[in-house]
């Protein structure tokens, strides 16, 4: 074949296994869609809620281990807005699970100086729910390690929309100005704004199952994460799966639209 440029060297290669280094840089915010509990517990003959339950302890491990590996915050996607299509008895027992969650989960947190954070539109869900969220929140508050923050009826478009109602509203209060908005102005707005600017958007989002969608999860903190799909089931997901995630994460060439050395521009 003719070509009138020279070739570049290819430099894609599949995604391989990596040994986590605790002296590479860890990321400061994973963001994690828990994705496979029900296809766990259908591998086992077992109604899908199993793969609920066991997916909550496997919560349990990954956000001890990540706090103890130096993450700052842990955001998991754990109720969508577009989870309510679910059978009705299977949203239920999600409803219920944040319930049975804290009451014994909040303890260890506490010793773990874990605080948890809850984004989403969760006013709108049950009210057992609530007080239970509220309940882990508050009992939580003075903690100063690892936030664990939970998006509970969350929907990032959802989240765009109302951020963008408020911004306008300010705007008609004539509280800002069009003038001061820019992408740190935006993400004030987002349900994310409580954390520091340095840390609000993940720096490695992984999803679990082997699926390959954002599934509408934080869709504008996400602009220059990390992207990394697992086969693996989050009820299979263990502290080791997440070094590996970290560890394929360490070795990722992350240039933000810009490049690194020299040559690459060759």
């Amino acid at each position: 074949m003719l070509r009138f440029f020279p070739e570049k060297n290819k430099t894609f290669q599949e995604e391989q296994e990596y040994t986590f280094d605790s002296e590479l840089p860890v990321p400061k915010h994973i963001a994690i869609i828990m994705d496979g509990n029900g296809r766990w517990a259908q591998n086992r003959r077992l109604p899908r809620v199993a793969g609920h339950k066991e997916g909550m302890e496997t919560v349990k491990k990954i956000t001890k281990h990540a706090s103890y590996l130096g993450v700052k915050v842990l955001t998991l996607y754990a109720f969508s807005t577009e989870n309510w299509r679910r059978p009705e008895e299977e949203v239920n027992f999600l409803m219920q699970l944040p319930v049975d969650f804290f009451d014994t989960f909040v303890p260890e947190l506490m010793k773990e100086n874990v605080r948890v954070n809850v984004m989403g539109e969760y006013d709108v869900l049950p009210a057992h729910t609530q007080d239970a969220v509220n309940r882990a929140v508050k009992q939580t508050s003075e903690n100063t390690g690892m936030i664990l923050n939970f998006a509970l009826n969350y929907g990032s478009r959802a989240e765009m929309v109302s951020a963008v109602k408020n911004i306008a509203t300010d705007i008609s209060a004539k509280n800002i100005e069009v003038e001061q908005i820019d992408d740190d102005f935006i993400a004030d707005y987002l349900m994310t704004g409580f954390l520091p600017k340095e840390i609000r958007d993940p720096e490695v989002l992984i999803r679990t199952s082997g699926e390959e969608r954002i599934s509408n999860f934080l869709l504008w903190q996400i602009a220059y994460s990390e992207l990394l799909f697992t086969k693996e089931l989050w009820p299979d997901y263990s502290e080791a799966s997440l070094e590996n995630s970290i560890a394929i994460f360490q070795h990722r060439n992350r240039r933000f639209g810009g490049l690194k050395n020299k040559e690459e521009n060759k």
